[in-house]
């Protein structure tokens, strides 16, 4: 295995070698350490309105969780999914194919489709599929941190935010111009390079970035269909970005960004493997105007496409994608000593189809208007208190949203917070449009779901150790499912609403801070009961019980060193043929760790980590499938995989 080691490096080396006339951004500048108790102490650079709003909300009673870029690059993450699985408390997470792959996620006992994903605060979500994570491209090296936002956030956010926001922060602008250079491999044949640049010139700021990450993958079943040949899910990423900014004048910015992804990404099922050879696109160009400090305000439009070829071979392949356009504009307000008022209007233009599961080509439009209200500190330093409304309309449906937050200072190290207010998720394409007679007839008499939403949570901190215990519940009306009890002529179901309320509750415990020589820790513990209608039996698939926690080190020296592990534990699903099976009950630790080659000038860095440090042997879901060619039909059990114990080495250099 020491040669293993060895070999990696040099092909590292080899590779930044080759790679060192790319740029990087700046290297991490200190981060402030996140605690549930002390959001005030998150820097943000830009201080504009929209970058500020989740600090803002968790001023005013919403738990927030930030990972930072630092932690990101000190872990060795490849993806953004690997920083949320191991280093946000109250997220569950098991990816279906490892690294750049879809995810299941469940922030505080939800769906899929109960999480908004953002990036520099645009919407990715597939709303072809609201259950699918847009996960699978996006790169931890592009990231500055990480935001995510527990609870009913549809005041701001729209649809889809039922549970909370995971917003992705990309790179930042810098004054000087500064760079650097990441390469690296992993035992799965895998490679990963990637860098940026990013500096000034009087008014202008200007941040560039780019990353290639590709990987042979692992088998992901622990059965296949006879005569299956192909059965690692490989993946190859590459991703582009620019940001451009200019002062008009102190008080008036004007920010322009692109990215761009094209991925190859196989998805294997146990009879072979389909791919999404894939484009995306994104633009985004925001004016930010700061008169004074009584007035601030912005505008944002964007542009986001998706657009896939999938093929499964020798098949030819067909279109999959759509097409997302809007604006945005927001303003606070301080006209009056006490109180800030916020005021915004959201315009969106969605349009998807897809030739696969043939969902007709369909145009959607959402205009909405949104206020808050909230006390400043004029009007109390220890009490801090926010109401707000937002009116959502369609051509088919209207649907009205609201918050109640606040937070209190009990002392200078006991704080109260809470939530309530309501939430909102639209139908997707697929449950409006679906005309594949494989699957549920769309039907575009659905009404969006509603919830209900409760949270709660009391922190504070004894000496440098900070705690935070946590509750939710959430209610839900209008549940979008299937009805085979009268489907349509062809189809064996229609997608329905149905009226029984379905609830999720649960609580968080979390502790984190510093234990000496070096070293800081976070424990973590989330338990999640999701009952489905009418039973007192948790959802399938969903555990009730999961964990995290990390050790980090770092020496006066140049080493350093992170630990960090999750727990799921028993999970049950029904399978066809096979009753309920119960999988998961399971530990994954992850160790990474890192020296820098010239401690003086701290330029550059080797990381290594290893990603699945025991080789735990887990499932992350449970199947079945008909036995090909049997006679009579023979099912067979198959459980998905999670990755195998992979090693990665990679050296970065910032000039």
């Amino acid at each position: 295995m020491k040669y293993a080691y060895v070999a990696l490096a040099t092909k590292a080396l080899l590779l930044a070698s080759a790679a060192s006339a790319m740029a990087q951004s700046a290297p991490p500048r200190r981060e402030p350490d996140i605690r549930p108790a002390a959001v005030d102490d998150v820097e943000v650079v830009a201080q504009n309105l929209e970058q500020t709003l989740p600090l803002t909300l968790a001023q005013y009673g919403s738990p927030l969780e930030i990972v930072t870029a630092k932690q990101i690059k000190d872990s060795g993450f490849i993806d953004v999914v690997q920083a949320l699985e191991l280093l946000v408390p109250g997220v569950t997470v098991s990816t279906q194919a490892g690294a750049f792959s879809y995810a299941n996620i469940s922030l505080q006992g939800s769906r899929n489709s109960d999480v908004l994903w953002t990036i520099d605060g645009v919407r990715i979500g597939n709303r072809l599929y609201n259950s699918t994570s847009p996960a699978d491209t996006l790169p931890a090296s592009m990231v500055e941190r990480v935001e995510v936002l527990k609870g009913g956030q549809g005041l701001f956010y729209g649809t889809q935010a039922v549970a909370g926001v995971i917003n992705v922060v990309t790179r930042p602008f810098t004054e000087e111009w500064k760079g650097a250079v990441s390469a690296g491999l992993d035992s799965n044949d895998g490679s990963h390079l990637n860098g940026s640049v990013g500096g000034g010139i009087g008014r202008h700021r200007v941040v560039l970035w780019g990353s290639r990450d590709q990987s042979d993958g692992y088998e992901l079943y622990d059965a296949y269909q006879p005569n299956t040949d192909l059965k690692n899910r490989t993946y190859d990423v590459r991703s582009l970005g620019l940001k451009y900014g200019y002062a008009f004048t102190d008080d008036l910015h004007l920010t322009a960004q692109y990215i761009l992804t094209d991925a190859k990404l196989d998805y294997p099922s146990v009879r072979g493997v389909s791919v999404n050879d894939r484009k995306e696109t994104i633009a985004i160009g925001r004016l930010d105007y700061t008169p004074s400090d009584r007035v601030q305000l912005y505008l944002k439009a964007y542009h986001h496409q998706w657009d896939t070829d999938y093929y499964t071979r020798p098949a030819p392949s067909a279109y999959w994608g759509y097409e997302d356009f809007g604006l945005n504009a927001m303003a606070e307000l301080k006209l009056n000593k006490g109180l800030a008022y916020t005021v915004g209007y959201e315009f969106q233009n969605y349009r998807g189809r897809d030739d696969v599961l043939l969902i007709a080509g369909e145009t959607e439009q959402v205009h909405a208007a949104f206020g808050q209200i909230r006390t400043t500190d004029d009007f109390s330093r220890k009490l801090r208190l926010a109401a707000g409304l937002r009116f959502n309309s369609t051509p088919k449906t209207d649907s009205t949203v609201w918050n109640l937050s606040g937070a209190y200072d009990i002392t200078d190290n006991l704080h109260f917070d809470a939530m309530v207010g309501t939430s909102f998720l639209l139908p997707d394409a697929q449950q409006l449009y679906g005309i594949d007679d494989c699957c549920a007839r769309g039907n575009p008499a659905l009404k969006p779901e509603e919830s209900f939403n409760i949270n709660v949570g009391l922190s504070g901190r004894i000496g440098d150790q900070a705690w935070l215990i946590s509750g939710w519940d959430r209610r839900i009306d209008n549940l979008i499912t299937t009805d085979a009890s009268n489907p349509p002529a062809g189809y064996p179901s229609l997608f329905v609403n149905i009226d029984a309320e379905v609830k999720a509750r649960g609580f968080e415990v979390t502790t984190r801070g510093p234990l000496g020589a070096g070293f800081n820790y976070l424990l973590s513990y989330t338990y999640s009961q999701e009952r489905a209608r009418g039973t007192n039996v948790q959802i399938a698939g969903r555990p009730e019980h999961s964990g995290k926690a990390t050790l980090s080190w770092r020496s006066d020296g140049p080493f350093g060193a992170d630990l960090s592990a999750k727990y799921i534990g028993q999970t049950e699903s029904v399978v066809s043929g096979f009753g309920t099976q119960a999988y998961g009950d399971y530990w994954v630790a992850n160790l990474g760790g890192h020296v820098w080659l010239d401690p003086s000038n701290r330029t550059r860095r080797l990381n290594v980590r290893v990603e699945n440090l025991f080789d735990t042997n887990y499932a992350t879901s449970v199947a079945s499938a008909v036995l090909t060619g049997s006679s009579p039909s023979t099912r067979f059990l198959y459980h998905r995989l999670g990755a195998p114990r992979t090693f990665y080495v990679s050296l970065s250099q910032s000039f």
